[in-house]
């Protein structure tokens, strides 16, 4: 088994048989980092590992370290991790101690982390765990203000060439072939009480809690496939690229960053769209049974438009991140760079985090009913609603 192969195997079977990964684990870390005496792995399945895993090694001296890979399956991004190009442009971002960034061998270690990720502390405020909304927001706020002042200074034009190069596409352009034919090519989708063939699906118009939506989810994909190729010459920024809150902490001082598996010089716009999307509409994602418990839904096909009501809204604190963000990052990133049909390459780059961050057609981890819910905000985050607005396209063309 490849390497990178290996990998993707452990970050599966961690939930499955976490015993057996952590021996594969310690075999790899042993393998990989000669002058580190690890005597034990202890792995940390968490939902928002969806694409990597991490976890504890202990060392023979008794000391405790922390560690973190990505896996990206079929990646054709061979150079990842760029915390060096982060921390000096002003990133808060937490160096590691050890790297391997050698093409299938990805794996950052750093001295141990007891803050908690950013993810953990918004799902606590949402079961009300927590009582310090305000002490995040302010965090939030800061960390946004601190972002916009990077991007201001960082701003400069990027040839097509280096554009093609940046390991941000990974998540977004290249997950448009071989990933989504791997989740979605030639077979039927499994909805609450039916099935329909994945190409009618593509072909359907959408109408959503009342809103409708302009095209189809082919349409939507063939706009994707246009407009994110990656190269593209025009305005780039130095990014972290996977800044949802899974890679950020809430420490005392403040909001850190860590793994910047997709760090680098690229485009603002795909820069923003991992936070903007995963944390804010993506709780079901990350908690599917946990939506399932409150989510009401029902829908109806009529051959030409799937029609779907639904319950599912962000709670307060993820309003507080996408607020924050637009209003402190966005919105000054569209007044003063030209950035060309901006609101299209947006909702292009969205579209890939619900579609093609998971494989919506695996019942194993989604019902059909989230499953559902899944693909209404592939369509609300990859095409233009008409009339009443989403939250997404109002906040869009307020800008």
């Amino acid at each position: 088994m490849s390497t990178d192969n290996q990998l993707h195997y452990i970050q599966q079977l961690q939930f499955t048989d976490r015993p057996a990964a952590e021996e594969l684990t310690l075999a790899f870390v042993r393998a990989t980092f000669l002058d580190l005496d690890v005597t034990q792995v202890q792995l940390r399945p968490l939902a928002v590992s969806l694409n990597s895993f991490n976890g504890l090694l202990t060392l023979r001296d008794g000391r405790q370290l922390f560690f973190k890979t990505h896996v990206e399956p079929g990646s054709i991004v061979q150079e990842y991790y760029n915390s060096t190009l982060l921390a000096e442009a002003g990133y808060p971002i937490i160096k590691p101690l050890y790297a391997s960034t050698e093409y299938g061998k990805q794996f950052l270690i750093y001295e141990m982390i007891e803050s908690l990720s950013v993810f953990d502390v918004a799902h606590a405020l949402e079961r009300g765990e927590r009582h310090d909304l305000d002490a995040l927001t302010s965090a939030q706020q800061t960390t946004d203000d601190l972002l916009w002042d990077i991007y201001a200074s960082t701003l400069q034009p990027q040839s097509a060439e280096a554009a093609g190069q940046a390991p941000v596409h990974q998540l977004f352009y290249h997950r448009l072939g071989t990933r989504y034919e791997q989740f979605y090519g030639a077979q039927s989708f499994m909805l609450p009480s039916a099935n329909l063939a994945w190409d009618d699906l593509l072909s359907r118009r959408w109408i959503i809690n009342g809103v409708a939506f302009e095209g189809t989810l082919a349409s939507a994909l063939d706009n994707a496939r246009k407009v994110l190729c990656p190269e593209r010459a025009g305005a780039s920024i130095i990014g972290h690229g996977d800044a949802h809150n899974g890679n950020v902490f809430f420490t005392p001082t403040g909001l850190l960053y860590f793994d910047p598996a997709f760090g680098g010089r690229h485009h603002p716009l795909l820069d923003l769209t991992k936070p903007l999307f995963h944390n804010v509409f993506a709780t079901w994602m990350y908690h599917p049974l946990d939506v399932m418990n409150t989510l009401v839904l029902t829908w109806h096909d009529d051959g030409t438009t799937i029609h779907v009501e639904h319950n599912y809204q962000p709670s307060s604190v993820r309003h507080m991140f996408f607020e924050s963000k637009v209003q402190r990052v966005l919105a000054p990133l569209v007044a003063h760079t030209t950035i060309p049909a901006w609101r299209d390459y947006l909702k292009a780059s969205l579209l890939c985090c619900p579609l093609l961050t998971m494989n919506l057609s695996d019942r194993k981890r989604f019902p059909a009913e989230i499953a559902l819910l899944g693909l209404c905000y592939a369509i609300e985050m990859g095409l233009p609603s008409l009339g009443s607005r989403t939250i997404l396209d109002n906040a869009l063309a307020n800008l």
